[in-house]
């Protein structure tokens, strides 16, 4: 691999001798390849017992594990049902150094594709209300599919600049992840065609981004809230210099200890609490973390919710459906836009004026008197949510002809219409049974390939 002399230059002078000799040997080292468990669907321990493939403990991540490149894992049924989300060592540091508690307002500022925000959706489990935001809507797009994946209901799907969310969530948020866009000099070894946008872009160019983003997050961040401030990249000027611009430029800004791990070094520049995850000494390629509080506590804090009209009016269809749900949704919590009939959060801001790609949980789709479940409810829902159910055997041809579209002929001791198709007990889709017949509904953009 050749790499920029201006960037060798750079960490030669960042790293010791010995350590700078470390550095650059790494990059003859295979790469970590893991994946995390979705702790919404199962725990660590059940995912342990069903695993396909071989599996290591990532020991500074509770649900995190290594693979080995010769597995396939998003070429599983489990991956389809949303089990686990194949992400780098390193990158699932932060959300899981972020402490979330229960009944959060949580912003996941620049989000996709939605690694860290699957991880803090199942740390709030439910509870409170997720704001997941990519300005680039491709890339928000790709964000959504692995909310509905991974069945979230309590997130709003964001494609919005974040100087606009300042307007709207001023002293808001309890907790906020910045992941920052970055020159990306931790990902030179997972991914070659970094190098040449470092040579286009580099630390000089995302460092001004980067303390606009830190300026806005501060400021939607409620007194006594926390931020985790992150990057894949090595460069001071991207990491420490902006933690420095932000204490410059804002009251009350307060660096807090992240729960270390020996493999752990401190940041530079005097700011020893911050981390930094290098690939030479640790089984990742490489991130950098601070954990900010606000401890400015003379702010008005924003305490809006969203307006609860009276419920809509729903078809013979609808209700007719609710009725194979085994609990209840609260119908006042249920809102109507276009054809969508959306569940939303108890918590948070449904705003207009934002551009959402979704808000809450999309139930499914209205037209006229009919009604058409969502993938995104089916993967929410967990077997015994639903009163009628298919499930097929991991290793059951039917599992991949039902996630490539196929009409199936099945033996199944289950009521006609709607029902839910599983795989070891977890949903993956709906599907319409008619005397033997599976009409498939498994959403078309997921299909197999």
């Amino acid at each position: 691999m050749e790499l920029p002399k201006q960037y060798v230059d750079n960490m030669s002078k960042l790293l010791s001798g010995d350590e700078f000799s470390q550095y650059m040997a790494s990059f003859n080292a295979n790469k970590y390849s893991g994946l995390r468990v979705n702790t919404l669907k199962l725990s660590c321990e059940e995912f342990e017992k069903i695993c396909p493939f071989p599996i290591k403990r990532i020991p500074w991540i509770e649900n995190g594990y290594y693979y080995d490149e010769e597995y396939k894992p998003a070429k599983h049924p489990y991956y389809f049902a949303g089990l686990y989300y194949i992400q780098e060592p390193s990158a699932m540091t932060p959300a899981n150094r972020l402490p979330i508690n229960s009944g959060d307002k949580v912003l996941d500022m620049c989000a996709a594709p939605g690694g860290k925000t699957t991880e803090l959706a199942a740390k709030l489990n439910g509870t409170g209300v997720l704001y997941t935001n990519d300005i680039s809507n491709t890339r928000a797009k790709a964000l959504l599919k692995n909310v509905e994946l991974m069945g979230i209901s309590n997130a709003y799907v964001l494609s919005e600049d974040p100087k606009k969310l300042v307007n709207y969530f001023e002293n808001y948020f309890d907790k906020i992840l910045v992941d920052a866009p970055c020159s990306g000099e931790g990902m030179f070894r997972k991914d070659s065609n970094l190098i040449k946008e470092w040579e286009n872009n580099g630390p000089d160019y995302y460092a001004a981004i980067q303390k606009e983003l830190i300026l806005y997050a501060y400021d939607m961040l409620k007194p006594g809230g926390y931020i985790m401030f992150s990057t894949c990249t090595f460069s001071p000027l991207e990491n420490e210099e902006t933690i420095l611009h932000l204490m410059n430029n804002r009251e009350g800004v307060t660096l807090c200890d992240i729960s270390p791990y020996e493999g752990f070094s401190n940041g530079l520049m005097g700011l020893s609490k911050c981390v930094r995850i290098w690939p030479h000494k640790m089984e990742g390629e490489g991130h950098f973390l601070a954990l900010i509080k606000k401890e400015n506590d003379e702010a008005i804090v924003n305490y809006r919710t969203n307006k609860k009209d009276k419920a809509p009016k729903l078809n013979d269809e609808v209700l007719k459906f609710f009725k194979l749900l085994n609990f209840e949704i609260p119908l006042d919590e249920l809102i109507i836009i276009d054809d969508m009939l959306l569940w939303l959060p108890k918590e948070g801001i449904n705003e207009a004026k934002l551009r959402k790609l979704r808000s809450g949980l999309l139930l499914g789709t209205l037209d006229n008197k009919r009604f058409e479940p969502s993938q995104a409810l089916a993967m929410y829902l967990k077997k015994d949510m639903f009163k009628n159910t298919i499930d097929f055997l991991a290793d059951d041809p039917m599992v991949i002809k039902y996630l490539k579209g196929e009409t199936l002929e099945v033996l199944a001791d289950t009521a006609n219409g709607w029902n839910l198709v599983c795989v070891d007990g977890f949903s993956l889709g709906f599907a319409k049974l008619n005397n033997g017949t599976l009409k498939n509904k498994y959403y078309k953009g997921w299909r197999w390939q």
